[in-house]
C-alpha cells in the first residue's frame, strides 16, 4: 500500500466571507437540505457557526434503514475538528496533514501524498530496458501485409500497415486510435519489434505516445521497440521526454541528415533520394528513400551558391521498399542421390543454401546442383506522396528504375503490391496514375483517405453501443454525423467516372480494413478479403436489442415522454414568468430549476463527452475529452486526449468536426498524463491546414507547465498556431492579482495567493504538496503571462463566458479542475440572471479546493474512476470512487452531476448505486448534454441501466485480458 495521508477539514468562525468571482451563489449552511440531514450538524452547530459561508466537509451517503454496510466499502468522512482554544489559529479552510498508513473511513478523504507530489514509487522508470531479439525464423509459413484502418472512417490519421511474420511485427505509421484499434481486433502489441514512419508529424505519429507508454507497462520489465523514420524524428522524441518516463523503452533509429542541434533548417544534399538499408536479414529487407518537396516555397529555399535545399522538419516523406528473400527452388532427392550424398542433414545444408562434400564422391554439391529454379521473393513497396510537390521528387527517382517493367524490362525486380498512403488529391491526378503503371501487374492498394470508407465504422464496438443508445435516447445520443450513403455513393461514382480509362493496365484496389496481402506461402500469393469485417446497418443493431431486451420498446418511449413533458413545463413557465415577477433564488430548493436554466435555449451550450474512461482507450469508451459546444459562439475543449479529433468527427461527420475545430476558442489541459493532452498536437495541426488561407487568432492552449516543454519541443517539427498560458496563470487568486495592479507583474503569482486568514492549507506555499507547482513564477514568466491573459479574456466574451477559472486538486504535480462560468442575462422581466457555471474536476481524490469551486454549480463534470468498493485502489491512484464523487457534488449543491473517467475495467457501463444517483448521470462517448436537457437528465439513468442489465456483472476477460496483455 502507498504511503497514505488522510486529512481533516477543519471550519472555524474566523471572519471569512469574500466570495468568488466565479460562483453562482454561495452555499450557505441555513439553506443547505444535505447538511440538516447530517448528525454532527445540528441546527444548534449551525446557529452557532452560523458565519461560515462554505460546507465543505463530506459524508458518506450510505443511509439504509438496516445499516447493512458492504464490507469491502468504506466510507471517508470529513471531521470537523473543535476549534484548539488555546489556539489562535483560524480560516476557511485550515487543514491538519495527518501522516499514516490508515485504513479507517472516518478519518478523513485518503489520498496517496507521494504521488501527488511526483513521488511515488510506483511510477518510478523502469530501469536498464533491453531491446527484445526475438530468434528469427527464415523458413516463414506465414507472411502477409494488412491494412490496419486506423483513421479510415474519420479521415483524421494515416491508416496503419501490419508486416506479418511469424516470429515477428514491423507496423509502418501509428496514428491516433492504433491502441485501441489493436484492442478491438485483438491485434498484440507485445508482439510489435518494428514501428517505422512515412513521416513525422501528428497525422502518422499521433498514436506513438500512447503506445510506448503500453508497451513499457507490459510484465515486470516492459517491452521496448524499435522506432524508425527519417531524421525528423529527434524532434518527436525529444518533445515527448516530457512525459514518457523513461527514453529506454525507444530505440530510436533516425535515418538521413541529423538536425542541427540549434533546430534550424538543415542542409539536405541532393543524394537525399538514395536508398538506405535499414534492415537486411535472411526474414526481410527493408530500404528507405527519403523524399523532399521540390517546388520553391516557404517550406523549400533553394541556395543556388551551395547546391544544396534547405527544408523544414515535418517536410521529409519516406518511400518504403520491403523484400522477401527468394524462395529455393524444390529440392531434388534423385539428382542428390546420383552425387554421391546419403539422406540427412546435407540435404538440409542444400536446402538453406550451403554447399556441401559428396558422401560417396570427391566433388563439392552446390544447392543449383539439386534445387530447382528460384522464384523472386515477393516485393512490397509503401508509399507516401503527401503533396504535388514531393510527386515531382519521386517522378524523377533513378533508384526505382529497377522496379520499373517499363526501364528494365528484362529483369526487374518484380513489385507485387504497392501500398499508397499519399492523398487522393495527390493520387487520383493523371500523372501519378500514369507513375503507378511502370509497376507493370502490381496490384495498387490505395490507402488514403477514401470518401467511400466514411460510412463503414472501424470500431464496431463503440459504434454498436452507440446506436443502441441512439434507440434509446437520441437526445442524449444523437446518431453519427456521417454523411448519407446515398451522397457518398454519388461521390464514389463521380470519382469512378473521373479517372475512368486513364491506366487501363494498371491494378487498382480501394483499401479496407483488414484486407490483406498474402506473401508467403507463394501459393497463396495475393489479395485476402476474408478478414474484412462485415458492416451491420442500424437497423440489424436494433432488432437485435428488441430480440435482447424486449422492454426496450416501451422504455424508448418513456424516454421520449420525459423530454415531451421537459417541454411542456418549459412552455408553462415561460407563459407564467410573462406576468409573475420572481424574486426568490430557485437554487435555494433542491428540487427548483437553477434560474440560470429559465428559458433557456437549445443554442445556449452543449457538452460533448468524446472521451470518458481512463488510463488508455479501450473498445468501448476512448479517452478524456471534453468538448464544449458555446454554437454559434465557438467552443472549448477541456482535455484532448489521444483520438479527440476522430471522436469530434464520429460525432459531427468529417466537415462538421472541421467546423467545429475551426471555432475552438480555448483549450484547456487538466494535467501533464498522456491520455488527457496527447491529442492535443492533431487538433491544432488540423486547425492550422484548415485556417491558413483565413484571418484568424492563434488558439489559447491553457495547460499545466510540463505541457508547455512538450509543445515548444514538438512545434520544432511542425507549427502548432497556438499561445500557451500556465494554468496558475488562471488561478482566482492570479486573476485578482491582474485586475488590481496589471504593472507590478510580480504579484502575479502561479501558485495562487494564500487568504492571510488561512494559516495552512493542502497547496500553500512551501509546502511539498503544492501539487500544481512548487515554486512561484518568475518576473519575466508572469509579464509573458499579461497579454495572452489579455486575449483569453477577450476570447471569453466574445464566447459569452465570463470566466475561465483553474483551482488545484490532488492527484499529481500540477494537477487542476475548471470553472467555465457563462455571463449573465436579462430575462423577459428585467431581472439579471447568474449564468450557468460548468466545473470539471479533472482527475483528482474529493479535495475542498474541488468542493469550494463547485459550489452552486449548474453542472459537476466529475472523475468516477473506481467503483465504492475500491476506495483503496482509488487512494493508491488519486482518484475518486462513484460514491465519493456525488458526494462532492452533493456537497457543493451542484445542481447536476455528470460522472466519467471510468476505469476500463468497467468496459461498457460502470459498478454504480442508483439509490444515491437522484441528481447523477453516468457519461459514455459521444453523449451530448443540452442544457436544456439538465431537467430530465437523472431520469433517464434506470434505463441506461437496464439497456446494459445483461452486460453489467458479465466478465468480460477477453477484453481485460487483453487491455492487461498490452499495457
Amino acid at each position: 500500500m502507498p504511503h497514505v495521508t488522510s486529512f481533516r477539514l477543519l471550519l472555524s468562525s474566523a471572519n471569512h466571507r469574500r466570495r468568488h468571482s466565479f460562483s453562482a451563489a454561495p452555499l450557505f449552511f441555513s439553506q443547505n437540505p444535505f447538511l440538516s440531514s447530517l448528525p454532527f450538524f445540528s441546527k444548534t452547530y449551525i446557529k452557532k457557526h452560523d458565519s461560515l459561508p462554505y460546507f465543505t466537509t463530506f459524508s458518506s451517503y450510505n443511509k439504509r434503514p438496516d445499516n447493512k454496510i458492504n464490507k469491502n466499502s468504506r466510507s471517508f468522512r470529513g471531521t470537523v475538528k473543535k476549534k484548539d482554544s488555546d489556539s489562535n489559529k483560524g480560516g476557511l479552510l485550515a487543514m491538519e496533514e495527518k501522516m499514516d498508513n490508515t485504513k479507517s473511513g472516518d478519518e478523513g478523504f485518503g489520498f496517496n501524498r507521494k504521488r501527488a507530489e511526483g513521488r511515488d514509487e510506483s511510477d518510478k522508470n523502469k530501469k536498464n530496458l533491453q531491446l527484445k531479439v526475438r530468434k528469427l525464423n527464415p523458413v516463414n509459413t506465414i507472411a502477409y501485409v494488412q491494412i490496419l484502418g486506423t483513421g479510415m472512417d474519420t479521415q483524421d490519421t494515416s491508416p496503419s500497415v501490419l508486416l506479418f511474420f511469424d516470429k515477428q511485427r514491423f507496423i509502418f505509421n501509428a496514428g491516433e486510435g492504433l491502441q485501441r484499434y489493436c484492442t478491438e481486433h485483438k491485434i498484440k502489441l507485445s508482439k510489435i519489434d518494428h514501428i517505422f514512419l512515412s513521416r513525422v508529424c501528428s497525422e502518422t505519429a499521433g498514436g506513438l505516445p500512447g503506445l510506448l507508454l503500453t508497451l513499457a507497462s507490459i510484465g515486470d520489465e516492459g517491452m521496448t521497440v524499435n522506432v524508425w523514420g527519417p531524421s525528423d524524428l529527434k524532434y518527436l522524441l525529444d518533445a515527448m521526454k516530457s512525459f514518457i518516463p523513461n527514453a529506454a523503452m525507444v530505440y530510436a533509429r533516425s535515418f538521413g541528415q541529423t538536425p542541427d542541434s540549434n533546430g534550424s533548417p538543415r542542409r539536405i544534399s541532393k543524394k537525399m533520394g538514395d536508398p538506405l538499408v535499414l534492415i537486411d536479414d535472411e526474414v526481410i529487407k527493408i530500404s528507405a528513400i527519403i523524399l523532399r518537396p521540390m517546388e520553391e516555397s516557404s517550406h523549400v529555399l533553394n541556395s543556388p551558391q551551395s547546391g544544396l535545399n534547405e527544408t523544414k522538419p515535418g517536410d521529409l516523406s519516406v518511400i518504403y521498399i520491403c523484400e522477401l528473400p527468394e524462395i529455393k527452388g524444390k529440392f531434388d532427392p534423385k539428382k542428390a542421390s546420383s552425387l554421391g550424398l546419403k539422406p540427412g542433414p546435407k540435404y538440409r545444408e542444400l536446402q538453406i543454401g550451403n554447399s556441401v562434400k559428396s558422401d560417396r564422391q570427391n566433388i563439392m554439391v552446390h544447392p543449383s546442383d539439386v534445387l530447382g529454379p528460384s522464384v523472386p521473393g515477393p516485393i512490397v513497396l509503401l508509399v507516401d506522396c503527401p503533396t504535388l510537390a514531393h510527386f515531382e521528387k519521386l517522378s524523377s527517382l533513378q533508384h526505382l528504375t529497377p522496379y520499373y517493367v517499363d526501364i528494365a524490362p528484362e529483369c526487374p525486380k518484380t513489385v507485387n503490391c504497392v501500398i499508397h498512403l499519399s492523398p487522393a488529391f495527390v493520387s487520383k491526378t493523371p500523372d501519378y496514375q500514369m507513375w503507378m503503371s511502370k509497376f507493370g501487374a502490381a496490384q495498387h492498394i490505395m490507402a488514403g483517405h477514401e470518401t467511400r470508407n466514411i460510412e463503414v465504422p472501424i470500431m464496431k464496438a463503440s459504434a454498436r453501443i452507440a446506436t443502441r443508445l441512439n434507440y434509446l435516447c437520441p437526445q442524449l445520443f444523437p446518431a453519427p454525423g456521417f454523411w448519407s450513403l446515398q451522397h457518398l455513393k454519388s461521390m464514389s461514382s463521380d470519382a469512378r467516372e473521373s479517372n475512368k480509362n486513364l491506366v487501363s493496365k494498371t491494378e487498382i484496389i480501394p483499401a479496407e480494413n483488414l484486407l490483406k496481402f498474402h506473401l508467403r506461402p507463394y501459393a497463396n500469393l495475393g489479395l485476402d478479403r476474408s478478414g474484412i469485417p462485415n458492416v451491420s446497418s442500424p437497423s440489424e443493431i436494433i432488432d437485435e436489442l428488441k430480440s435482447e431486451i424486449p422492454e426496450i420498446v416501451d422504455a424508448s418511449k418513456q424516454v421520449a415522454q420525459f423530454w415531451w413533458e421537459n417541454r411542456i413545463t418549459s412552455l408553462e413557465k415561460t407563459s407564467l414568468e410573462a406576468d409573475i415577477v420572481m424574486t426568490e433564488e430557485p437554487w435555494l430548493h433542491g428540487g427548483a430549476i437553477p434560474s440560470c436554466l429559465e428559458n433557456i435555449t437549445r443554442e445556449e451550450m452543449e457538452i460533448v463527452l468524446l472521451g470518458t474512461g481512463s488510463s488508455q482507450p479501450s473498445k468501448y469508451r476512448n479517452v478524456s475529452s471534453i468538448f464544449i459546444n458555446l454554437f454559434s459562439k465557438g467552443s472549448l475543449l477541456l482535455d484532448c486526449g489521444e483520438g479527440t479529433l476522430g471522436q469530434l468527427k464520429r460525432r459531427f461527420g468529417v466537415e462538421g468536426a472541421d467546423e467545429a475545430v475551426k471555432g475552438l476558442r480555448c483549450i484547456w489541459i487538466s494535467h501533464i498524463h498522456a491520455d488527457h493532452h496527447v491529442g492535443l498536437a492533431r487538433i491544432l495541426a488540423l486547425r492550422r491546414d484548415l485556417l491558413k488561407v483565413s484571418p484568424h487568432e492563434p488558439v489559447i492552449v491553457v495547460g499545466p507547465r510540463q505541457l508547455k516543454r512538450f509543445l515548444d519541443a514538438y512545434q520544432r517539427l511542425e507549427d502548432l498556431d497556438m499561445q500557451f498560458l500556465d494554468c496558475g496563470h488562471t488561478t482566482e487568486a492570479s486573476l485578482e492579482a491582474l485586475e488590481s495592479n496589471k504593472e507590478n507583474v510580480k504579484s502575479l503569482d502561479p501558485i495562487g495567493k494564500v487568504d492571510k486568514h488561512v494559516d495552512s492549507t493542502l497547496f500553500a506555499r512551501g509546502s511539498r504538496m503544492q501539487s500544481y507547482w512548487k515554486g512561484p513564477g518568475s518576473h519575466t514568466q508572469n509579464a509573458a503571462a499579461i497579454p495572452i491573459l489579455e486575449s483569453l479574456k477577450k476570447v471569453l466574451n466574445e464566447a459569452g463566458l465570463e470566466a475561465l477559472i483553474s483551482f488545484p486538486v490532488i492527484h499529481c504535480p500540477q494537477a487542476f479542475g475548471v470553472v467555465l462560468q457563462g455571463a449573465n442575462k436579462i430575462n423577459r422581466v428585467g431581472k439579471t440572471v447568474p449564468g450557468w457555471k460548468i466545473v470539471y474536476s479533472g482527475d483528482t481524490r474529493p479535495c475542498p479546493e474541488l468542493v469550494k469551486a463547485s459550489s452552486g454549480a449548474t453542472v459537476l463534470i466529475h472523475e468516477a474512476t473506481f467503483e465504492d468498493s475500491m476506495v483503496d485502489e482509488a487512494i493508491a491512484r488519486n482518484h475518486s470512487t462513484t460514491k465519493e464523487a456525488v458526494e462532492v457534488g452533493d456537497a457543493a449543491g451542484a445542481y447536476r452531476i455528470i460522472l466519467t473517467h471510468f476505469s476500463q475495467r468497467y468496459p461498457k457501463i460502470p459498478v454504480f448505486n442508483e439509490d444515491h444517483m437522484h441528481k447523477t448521470c453516468i457519461a459514455f462517448d459521444l453523449m451530448s448534454v443540452n442544457l436544456a436537457d439538465l431537467r430530465v437528465l437523472p431520469r433517464v439513468l434506470p434505463y441506461l441501466k437496464l439497456l446494459f442489465r445483461d452486460e453489467m456483472i458479465v466478465d468480460e476477460s477477453d477484453d481485460v485480458n487483453l487491455i492487461t496483455a498490452i499495457g
